[in-house]
């Protein structure tokens, strides 16, 4: 049975990543990684065991993983891109520092590690259309240099140490139980809540900027199927280009609309943002991962947007 730590446990992707995991490994397999002043509640803390991991603290996440036989590790601990703009030497001291104390302890115990990339690893010199799964990566942010940093520092360890480093390129993630928390592609999320509460909505992203995104039940499956992949059929590993749909501001309110015909939306677009999309894929190949690992979404715009609007109307 698989001993698994989950490192930020209490974030957007985390919190659900924990409960999908410890429903198919049990409660008692999954930890739940935090760090002080974000301690699990609810459900996330009463369902299995849950220890300190600040990825800045390489003693006390090898503690962890001796403690409890940790033998996989999925790498959550991030700032969002807006954030990380705003913050960049936490930003690297969080992504890429305590990155390479993760792998350190993992070199050593042998555990597996996942940390997920982002198209935030992309630039404005990448071929926005289809972005194929190898191609030339310059991000200007600092979100954005963390992440390929990610996958080259994942890759090296991999190569010249043997650890069994996993990762995909996460588009903008849809969520229906965690609130965004400063990415660039927020506003996907943002606009199903005002939907649902009866407010228009102001848009700060501009109509006509295309940006991949993915609902959280794929963005689940597609951190454990490829942890759970045969390793003798992954070419690559870090990072997988994976995607589920790609749409505009006006895309998505259209969709929106099919469900809530009085919905309105209007901009007030946020430079910062904008700048940050603007240099973003469009859209992205992620053929490398359905055939290395069988990726393949099961959510459409379409399907997610009823399922969204459904689960928060019974929510708030």
């Amino acid at each position: 049975m698989k001993k698994i730590l989950v490192i930020g446990a209490t974030g957007q992707i985390g919190s659900e990543l924990t409960m999908e995991l410890r429903q198919r490994y049990g409660g008692a397999n999954v930890v739940a990684g935090y760090i002080q002043g974000a301690e699990p509640k609810g459900e996330l803390r009463e369902s299995g065991p849950m220890e300190l991991a600040d990825v800045t603290d390489a003693n006390v996440l090898a503690q962890v993983v001796k403690a409890h036989q940790i033998d996989t590790i999925y790498n959550l601990a991030a700032l969002l891109s807006v954030v990380a703009e705003n913050k960049p030497k936490l930003a690297w001291k969080i992504g890429i520092d305590g990155l390479w104390n993760v792998l350190e302890v993992a070199r050593e115990a042998g555990c597996a590690v996942f940390t997920p990339s982002s198209i935030g690893s992309f630039g404005a010199s990448t071929p926005h259309v289809m972005t194929p799964q190898d191609t030339v990566q310059r991000p200007r942010t600092m979100y954005g240099v963390t992440k390929v940093t990610t996958e080259l520092l994942s890759d090296y360890y991999s190569l010249k140490y043997g650890v069994d480093t996993r990762s995909v390129r996460f588009p903008g993630i849809i969520s229906n139980v965690t609130p965004p928390g400063g990415g660039t592609t927020d506003y996907a999320v943002d606009i199903y809540y005002s939907a649902v509460r009866g407010e228009d909505f102001v848009c700060p992203i501009q109509a006509g900027t295309y940006m991949d995104m993915m609902y959280m039940p794929d963005a689940l499956h597609a951190a454990i199927s490829l942890m759970e992949a045969d390793p003798t059929r992954l070419i690559h590993r870090n990072g997988f280009n994976v995607t589920a749909m790609s749409f505009d501001p006006e895309g998505i309110y259209a969709a929106i609309r099919k469900v809530v015909p009085d919905f309105k939306m209007s901009y007030q677009v946020d430079p910062l943002k904008q700048s940050i999309a603007s240099s973003w894929p469009d859209s992205l190949d992620d053929s490398c991962a359905r055939n290395e690992c069988d990726w393949k979404p099961q959510y459409d715009l379409d399907k997610m947007t009823v399922d969204m609007i459904e689960k928060l109307k019974a929510r708030l």
